[in-house]
């Protein structure tokens, strides 16, 4: 595993937690088989207002879609509605602490806690956990282990659904309180550190952000620079492809292969899936070299969204990659760039049934270039945000990679 520069406050206490005489003590004889409705006060669907009532949005009132529902704690939710949008519509508030359980769409059998009172689309099922018979963090390790039980529990013609009745009878195995309380209390360790770099990165990023700005857009000498196009700036800029999902013998590989809906404007380090050498060289997927700045071409709401590449990776046709030429500019420079430009670039994208970029019209995609000094007093300081970033950004995948290891020893330990 690779060690990443961090603060002593983050430093995992995994001595203190005497975790193998806890796991000796974890006998199946106290654990319980039970189903989810026995343990909650109530689980219900959420909804949806009309979309087309524009009155209905943009209110106060958090609004959950299960696409950010991916194994995580809600502090916040993409889009808002009204009070007159609740009172037409199946959407209902639920309790601060309740687990949520995607039940259909790209995210179904994940879970979430919502650190904030909310309400949710009818995708998504929300269980309001009875204190006095068990602890909500418990609960929601206990589903985010049994991912795989749940996505075998779907049914449906057009999508795979999971429903609030399967989820209510959903069973498993339920120890005493003061177990549960300690597994969640060992577990949640790791999602509270995780928390604290997702913070610190937002931080950084939108200092990062703030010192583009200051630097490109308020330059009162920005009328004097060079006007030159993405291509002339790049190594190259091109699209990704797919290979065959048909033929099995092209995935599974050891080349890392993204889709769109991975780009999170961060660093990308490991892919749902992977593609084989067969797969790359018998499709229109090409392999991109570290340090290439990918962003979604197709299709709202990742029109515009980013990543930075840190190992040769491979990415579908849904996405632009480009290659900077390092003599000229930095990839911090276009990074922050492209970001500042992602309302125009919105604005650009075109198309009937969704809206699309291409790669000519990244490439042909104009801005000022500045002059050497600027650029260079520019990058001394971005780059130590983008490597501050870049070390909590993999810590986080360090952190989750042993937090579901010490998930599956707790829960193997009693079956």
């Amino acid at each position: 595993m690779e060690s990443c520069n961090t603060e002593s406050s983050l430093d995992l206490p995994l001595e203190s937690l005497s975790l193998q005489p806890f796991l000796q003590s974890l006998h199946k004889e106290q654990w319980q088989e039970v189903r989810l409705g026995e343990v909650a006060k109530q689980i219900v669907s959420g909804g949806t207002p009309k979309s087309t009532q524009a009155e209905y949005y943009n209110g106060n009132i958090p609004w959950l879609n299960t696409k950010e529902v991916k194994n995580c704690r809600i502090y916040a939710t993409e889009r808002q509605i009204t009070e007159l949008g609740l009172c037409n519509s199946s959407a209902k508030w639920i309790d601060k602490n309740s687990v949520i359980v995607a039940m259909y769409g790209a995210t179904a059998g994940k879970v979430a806690i919502n650190k904030i009172p909310l309400t949710t689309n009818q995708a998504c099922c929300n269980i309001s956990v009875d204190s006095e018979k068990a602890n909500y963090n418990f609960i929601y390790y206990t589903l985010l282990d049994s991912f795989d039980r749940l996505d075998q529990m779907t049914s449906g013609a057009a999508q795979q659904n999971l429903n609030v009745g399967l989820i209510s009878n959903f069973t498993f195995l339920l120890p005493p309180l003061t177990i549960q309380q300690k597994i969640a209390e060992i577990l949640s360790s790791f999602d509270d550190k995780i928390d604290l770099l997702h913070r610190q990165n937002k931080t950084l990023e939108s200092l990062a952000l703030t010192l583009f700005r200051h630097y490109f857009i308020d330059n009162p000498n920005r009328n004097e620079w060079e006007e030159v196009s993405l291509d002339d700036i790049c190594l190259k800029i091109a699209s990704g492809g797919t290979p065959s999902t048909t033929i099995k013998e092209y995935y599974c590989g050891n080349i890392n292969w993204y889709s769109t809906k991975e780009f999170n404007d961060n660093f990308l380090f490991n892919s749902v899936q992977t593609i084989t050498e067969n797969g790359l060289a018998n499709s229109s997927a090409k392999l991109f070299p570290k340090d290439t700045i990918v962003i979604a071409i197709y299709a709202a709401p990742t029109v515009g969204r980013l990543g930075i590449l840190t190992q040769d990776s491979a990415f579908n046709q849904a996405a632009c990659g480009l290659i900077v030429d390092e003599t000229q500019c930095s990839k911090e420079f276009i990074f922050l760039f492209l970001k500042n430009e992602r309302k125009n670039l919105n604005l650009l994208a075109s198309g009937s049934a969704q809206q699309n970029l291409n790669v000519e019209k990244i490439k042909s995609y104009t801005l000022a270039l500045p002059d050497k000094n600027s650029l260079h007093c520019f990058n001394i300081q971005a780059k130590g945000f983008f490597d501050k970033i870049y070390n909590n950004t993999k810590q986080i995948q360090n952190l989750q990679a042993m937090r579901d290891m010490m998930l599956r020893r707790m829960f193997e330990s009693v079956n």
